[in-house]
């Protein structure tokens, strides 16, 4: 009787569906979502997005996907299982990134347009503050801490350090041509900017109270591409912090820096205009985005190859990924 049990429980074990992740990716032109199975690596469906949709995260519980939808000036909210479209929130004009803290209760969304900073509550669906900060505003990253945000405005070159305290702006660093993302380790001891035009990746050590130092810029040069295919945007660090991954636009390239010597290793190959990047959420696949080529690539993180492309909607921007 017990082995027919435990045959029985096996079973049933195995015929229990396995959990999958998705990633759900923000198709700029095409105006949807598309989402991936990242088990299996097939389209599993695409939906509207609203218009021009960029920036794009989920909830902290996972079951909620925000778009910046920036041609309706709003932030979109969807069903992660359904893909409904559940309610909208304000985000001030032509919102393009924005970052969640880790409670889920705050957006903050950078305002490319009106050079603002737009905190918006996503409980009672509120702005509650409008911070000013340089102009083309795009970049927004968040301490682990979540006791600053750090926005990068792409013409006026600086990184500001926004207190989540009261809004206020406490530190600019000045940064190369065009800053697009800045990225914390996870630890919060360091900060990366990456400069489209410059094209550096800026490195800031962080001290306790918060304070930044520019300690390096990281160049990079690939044999046979021109120095201003040269591109970098997108950042993404590895939990312990030991690889740093960047999307190098129009280079075609995710180049790959060691997080202890802060030297460039290597250049993985991708789809064409590479530009945002996520880690699943146990950091085995790196996945970019490919704007030009309507694809995302999915790097082996542990092997530092590129081993998958999958075709996608119109210009791909955004992407993210859950369990």
């Amino acid at each position: 009787m017990k082995r027919l049990m435990l045959a029985t429980a096996l079973i049933a074990l195995s015929a229990a569906p396995a959990v999958a992740g998705k990633a759900f990716v923000s198709n700029e032109r095409g105006n949807t979502i598309t989402v991936v199975d990242t088990d299996t690596w097939e389209v599993l469906t695409e939906f509207p997005g609203g218009n021009r949709p960029r920036g794009i995260t989920v909830s902290p519980d996972g079951t909620k996907l925000f778009v910046c939808a920036s041609d309706d000036n709003l932030v979109r909210v969807f069903d992660t299982e359904t893909y409904e479209e559940l309610e909208s929130l304000p985000s001030g004009p032509d919102p393009e990134l924005f970052i969640i803290e880790p409670s889920g209760k705050r957006l903050y969304i950078a305002n490319e347009d009106d050079n603002l900073v737009t905190v918006t509550d996503t409980e009672t669906h509120t702005i509650i503050a409008e911070v000013p900060v340089g102009v083309e505003p795009e970049g927004m990253g968040m301490s682990p801490d979540a006791k600053w945000v750090v926005n990068t405005s792409e013409t006026t070159n600086m990184a500001h350090f926004i207190s989540t305290d009261d809004y206020k702006i406490k530190h600019n660093v000045l940064v190369d041509q065009r800053p697009r993302y800045a990225q914390y380790t996870d630890d919060g001891k360091r900060l990366f900017v990456s400069s489209e035009i410059g094209g550096t990746v800026s490195v800031m050590d962080i001290a306790e109270d918060g304070t930044p130092d520019l300690i390096k810029k990281i160049g990079f040069e690939v044999p046979g591409v021109l120095p201003e295919w040269l591109q970098p945007v997108g950042v993404k660090v590895t939990s312990d912090g030991s690889r740093i991954f960047v999307a190098l636009g129009p280079a075609n390239r995710v180049a790959v820096i060691d997080g202890e010597t802060l030297e460039v290793i290597d250049y993985i190959m991708t789809g064409q205009r590479v530009w945002q990047l996520a880690f699943t959420p146990d950091e085995k696949y790196l996945l970019t985005t490919n704007g030009n080529s309507n694809d995302i690539t999915v790097i082996d993180v542990a092997e530092e190859k590129a081993i998958k492309s999958v075709q996608v909607g119109q210009q791909p921007w955004g992407v993210v990924v859950i369990e």
